[in-house]
């Protein structure tokens, strides 16, 4: 017996089998595809039925594979969401977070709901791309989608509704979008009201676990999967990804490492505060009720776009290689404040890097080794600085950090962190989103009695790479003169 989930992530999308043993969970992903952004008439949108194609590919060889699959579940990233009409049909392609649509909307809503009262309301970080700003935009752009509009599903929800014909609203990806109370679970019907929509539009909410549905006969013809239930996951993959941390205690934060990274805390209640809205921390959903208190933090990102423009340059660096050459550039050099606004879009990542060093009279990185050090060390030093304001706010203990995601295998970087944080790092697993989709089809399925119980399963994996903190006074040294950067 064995489980489908579907992870679609900002970049890409895959399909993995899983199965639970009791003792492990074995994963084999099947397909694999690209996630594009569109742009066309000076806008932003996604693929979706690029990716529908694909789901249906990655459905048809889990049919195929010689496994009895007997559940389907579906994550995607945050904050997005598709227009219906009614008749049932999407109205348009969904916008893309990446859409420029939002910039300055924040503080044109903000003249409804002022900033304090609506961080007070929902506990979410205040960020351009929420999707109570893209609702509010699009009321200001005067979207003919929107005002025809009879349904809104956020991106999972969009997806399990292609499968199953059903209108839902998971617990965890409505918590991303800044229209929900985090202590009641529910709409914040005011907050609703100023983005311009209502409550009528979404459907029933579900929360990780609860059976969506099953097939449509279309769908389990296409695939050949037959008439099997499609089960609510965690829909946010952050939240997916996070009841996979292996950890045996609750004495741990947690860092989602990829493009984004994501650093935080469980906790059995929200935390908003004075000091939570002024240090800018997000109260999301976790996958059984739970809260993760956490703060979204630039990540791979900024390595990702310098590659990208090397590239267009003539020069391609492997991950090896780019390990290699960072060891032959001097320590703590230079430093970045990771989440400058000056490094969410730009033309070209390495200029942007060298403007902004230069701006703040810091050396200007005169090689590619030398801005690959200056990433990788400035995003060590800000989780530092995160880390430390979470165990003010929270005032948990936290003993050691879980490292999950993609960013699990970049040992360099792990390592760096141990030494910045001087606390051991537990990295792994790399496929903690699908891991943790797996984990609530599995509950749902009867196999399992909650996903906290599977965690010591995943703590025995022998996969986990453990890194002890080095050199700790360098870094001491090195968060002093990062400090006083950033406060310029």
């Amino acid at each position: 017996m064995a489980s489908a989930a579907i992870d679609l992530g900002a970049t890409s999308g895959r399909v993995v089998i899983g199965k639970y043993t009791g003792d492990s969970i074995q994963m084999t992903e099947i397909h694999r595809f690209q996630n594009n952004i569109i742009r066309v008439g000076g806008r932003s949108y996604w693929d979706l039925w690029g990716l529908w194609n694909e789901i249906i590919t990655g459905l048809r060889k889990a049919a195929s594979s010689g496994e009895t699959i007997e559940s389907i579940g579906v994550d995607t990233w945050g904050v997005d969401f598709v227009l219906l009409g009614k008749d049932g049909h999407f109205l348009a392609q969904p916008r893309s977070y990446r859409d420029s649509y939002t910039v300055g909307m924040p503080e044109k809503f903000f003249g409804t709901i002022p900033r304090e009262e609506l961080y007070r309301r929902t506990g979410i970080q205040i960020m351009n791309f929420n999707t109570v700003f893209q609702l509010f935009a699009m009321g200001q752009e005067g979207n003919s989608a929107l005002e025809a509009a009879e349904g809104l599903l956020f991106m999972p929800d969009a997806i399990s509704y292609m499968l199953t014909g059903e209108k839902v609203c998971e617990y965890t990806i409505l918590s991303t979008s800044a229209l929900m109370n985090p202590a009641t679970h529910d709409f914040d019907d005011e907050i609703l009201a100023s983005a311009g929509v209502s409550r009528s539009l979404f459907g029933r909410r579900v929360m990780p676990g609860e059976v969506i549905g099953t097939l449509t006969g279309e769908v389990a013809s296409e695939t050949g999967l037959g008439n099997i239930p499609v089960i609510a996951v965690a829909g946010h993959d952050t939240g997916s990804a996070v009841a996979a941390v292996p950890a045996t205690d609750g004495n741990f934060a947690y860092l989602s490492s990829g493009t984004w990274s994501l650093m935080g805390v469980e906790t059995p209640s929200p935390i908003v505060s004075d000091r939570s809205f002024e240090m800018n921390f997000t109260n999301e959903g976790g996958a059984e009720g739970n809260i993760r208190f956490l703060k979204n933090i630039t990540g791979m990102w900024l390595l990702e776009r310098c590659r990208a423009a090397w590239k267009k340059k003539g020069r391609e660096y492997s991950y090896p290689q780019i390990v290699e050459m960072m060891g032959e550039a001097p320590a703590f050099r230079s430093m970045i404040d990771p989440d400058d606004e000056s490094f969410a879009a730009p033309e070209d990542m390495p200029s942007a890097i060298r403007d902004y060093c230069l701006a703040h009279g810091e050396p200007v990185p005169s090689s590619d080794a030398c801005l690959v050090r200056c990433i990788f060390e400035s995003l060590a030093l800000k989780y530092r600085l995160v880390l430390g304001r979470l165990k003010v706010l929270s005032g948990k203990n936290i003993e050691r950090l879980h490292v999950i995601g993609g960013g699990s295998l970049n040992a360099e970087l792990n390592r760096m962190i141990a030494s910045s944080l001087a606390l051991p790092v537990i990295a792994g697993p790399a496929e903690a989103t699908t891991a943790g989709n797996l984990m609530a089809q599995f509950v749902g399925l009867g196999l399992a009695s909650s996903m906290a119980g599977m965690r010591g399963t995943l703590a025995s994996d022998a996969s986990l790479r453990r890194f002890e903190p080095e050199n700790t006074e360098a870094w001491d040294t090195a968060y002093s003169r990062f400090q006083k950067i950033l406060a310029q």
